[in-house]
């Protein structure tokens, strides 16, 4: 994969700063969609989700504290190579499955203790584009003041970077989509502190 000449979109307001970029050409994309539906190993619950990362890792968030299991081959080809154009060191990953568009993952903040709040959060997208949208921590109950949505369209074989101080100020979500059928692949890259 070429990474001299990614196009880069910024966006950024009121503490969101975020870049975003097609990572992945269609085709790498596809393959990599392929292998990871076969080699993965996920747990279930209310969304398929997999946890890989260096050894001795273990990630804790909403009261779940998971293992990490080891890299997988294609995922650390993966994770090089969002290292190698990101420029932070990730040793960790949250893999979540999203069989459909009625899968989603409601309003909320990646603030855990244990991640590196310096460290971007690298999401990478594979399969069903889906609709992601940022709130404003002030525009939810209790102050619910009138700060606009951020919405962009997460697209196949995408990188998403959220840079600090994204998560502090404010949640995220991936909304369910009925015209959304296909399923979607979401990695994402974590730097965890070890104790």
């Amino acid at each position: 994969v070429r990474t001299d000449n990614l196009q880069w979109r910024k966006i950024s307001k009121d503490n969101l700063d975020l870049d975003y970029t097609l990572l992945f050409p269609r085709n790498v994309a596809n393959a990599l969609v392929q292998v990871f539906e076969k080699e993965l190993d996920y747990f279930t619950g209310t969304l398929a989700k997999a946890t890989y990362g260096d050894p001795g890792l273990t990630y804790k968030y909403s009261g779940i504290k998971t293992p990490a299991r080891p890299w997988p081959q294609p995922l650390e080809a993966v994770r090089e190579l969002v290292c190698k154009v990101t420029g932070h060191k990730y040793n960790f990953v949250l893999v979540n499955r999203y069989k459909d568009g009625s899968d989603k993952m409601g309003e909320h903040k990646d603030d855990e203790k244990d991640l590196d709040a310096q460290t971007p959060i690298a999401s990478v997208s594979l399969g069903q584009p889906r609709d992601f949208y940022f709130r404003h921590q002030d525009a939810r109950p209790p102050k619910k003041l009138n700060i606009d949505k951020v919405q962009l369209q997460l697209q196949h074989g995408s990188l998403l970077l959220m840079n600090p101080p994204t998560n502090q100020y404010w949640y995220h979500a991936l909304p369910p989509r009925k015209s959304a059928p296909g399923i979607r692949i979401n990695l994402t890259f974590r730097k965890i502190i070890q104790n």
